[in-house]
């Protein structure tokens, strides 16, 4: 989901949207999908929620390793992109060296609008 699907959605129907469009994604088809959690998106195929799913089910945990490697990887794409906010050290997350950095840059494209420290510096002045 994008930035502005999430600023758009919230974080949790953005969420059910990605997971609805990469199910849909898919090059071969699946009977049933395992979803990590307490809520379903709208699939076209059955789906059971599992809560601590990443820690019952084996292709949960590894489906979340590959997410955040791939995520990982991501962020440091875009510390070259958007240099000086430390992407590929924090990987996005609301650390100090992130909120110090957001503080002294201002938010940049990828921000989320909705994220708190984002809005609260977009709303200053």
């Amino acid at each position: 989901a994008s930035v502005e699907e999430i600023d758009r959605l919230n974080i949790l129907n953005a969420r059910m949207l990605a997971m609805t469009r990469a199910v849909e994604g898919l090059r071969l088809p699946c009977d049933h999908a395992l979803i990590d959690g307490n809520k379903l998106p709208k699939l076209n195929i059955p789906a059971t929620a599992l809560i601590k799913g990443d820690a019952r089910v084996a292709a949960i945990s590894a489906a979340s390793v590959l997410a955040k490697v791939q995520r990982d990887r991501d962020m440091v794409a875009m510390e070259e992109r958007f240099p000086g906010y430390g992407f590929a050290k924090h990987k996005g997350y609301g650390t100090k060296m992130h909120l110090e950095a957001l503080e002294a840059l201002g938010p940049c494209e990828i921000h989320r609008r909705s994220y708190s420290p984002v809005k609260r510096l977009l709303t200053k002045g």
